[in-house]
């Protein structure tokens, strides 16, 4: 195992660094490689003060994945990665347009919203899947979105106070709120009932995707502490508890998700 992506790994994507545990140990580098670059591009956002610079970083990434040659900690291995055949740039270069999507977070509508997240986070399980070397990887994504989904709930205070707010725009008039408004107070009745619309979206794709093989089934683990956050919503754990990776490793080691 790469000690140094490792670490970065379960630093900063605890969730998926346990989820990772479960994958073929031959197979284990690549898939926590992949989860590094995701982190890397989620950072493009959180690091930039201003869209441009976020959308500058972000094309760095794309350079790396289109073939460039750069020393970095994540993009030396990422680049093995790729020339060797395990990661496939088909499926890395549209998660970097996710997250470019993500840098303005303006989603005027759910359907615009649900499919940032098939193309991003659902993306990134279709990613992983084929890394695992999955023949049929398209069956991972419902899993990542709703992933997603419930990191979008999990994250809302955070981004509230960045004066971020990834919803669609129809959701929140719906309940008679603007992006402004709900970043201002994302606890009031309304702001909750926008998160309870965002708990039935998450848990409809989780309830429309199907079985995956055993053998693959590291990369929709995710899909777990998903299915636990929506059930718990609003008193998810922050962090994690022993429940939580509990059900990781009774579902890692059933194959069952």
């Amino acid at each position: 195992m790469n000690d140094s992506i490792a670490a970065l790994v379960r630093r900063h994507d605890p969730d998926r660094f346990l989820t990772a545990l479960f994958a073929a140990p031959d197979r284990r580098d690549v898939l926590l490689t992949l989860y590094a670059f995701n982190h890397e591009l989620a950072r493009a956002r959180e690091v930039a003060s201003e869209p441009p610079l976020a959308l500058i970083r972000l094309q760095w990434w794309r350079e790396v994945v289109e073939g460039e040659i750069k020393r970095h900690e994540v993009a030396t291995p990422l680049s093995g990665a790729i020339a060797a055949g395990g990661l496939n740039p088909a499926h890395l270069l549209p998660l970097i347009e996710a997250r470019e999507t993500e840098v303005y977070g303006e989603f005027e509508t759910t359907a615009d919203w649900r499919a940032w997240l098939l193309t991003g986070a659902g993306g990134l399980a279709v990613a992983a899947a084929s890394a695992l070397g999955s023949p049929e990887p398209e069956a991972f994504r419902l899993y990542g979105a709703a992933y997603g989904a419930a990191g979008v709930l999990r994250a809302t205070g955070v981004l509230a106070g960045q004066g971020t707010c990834l919803l669609p725009r129809d959701l929140l008039v719906r309940h008679g709120l603007s992006p402004e408004a709900f970043i201002d107070d994302p606890g009031s009745v309304a702001g909750r009932a926008v998160l309870d619309d965002v708990v039935h979206e998450g848990r409809a794709l989780l309830a429309a995707a199907g079985r995956v093989p055993r053998a693959f089934v590291a990369a929709a683990l995710p899909a777990v502490l998903a299915r636990r956050d929506l059930a718990a919503w609003p008193a998810v754990a922050m962090p994690r508890r022993f429940g939580d990776r509990a059900a990781v490793v009774i579902a890692g080691m059933s194959g069952r998700v």
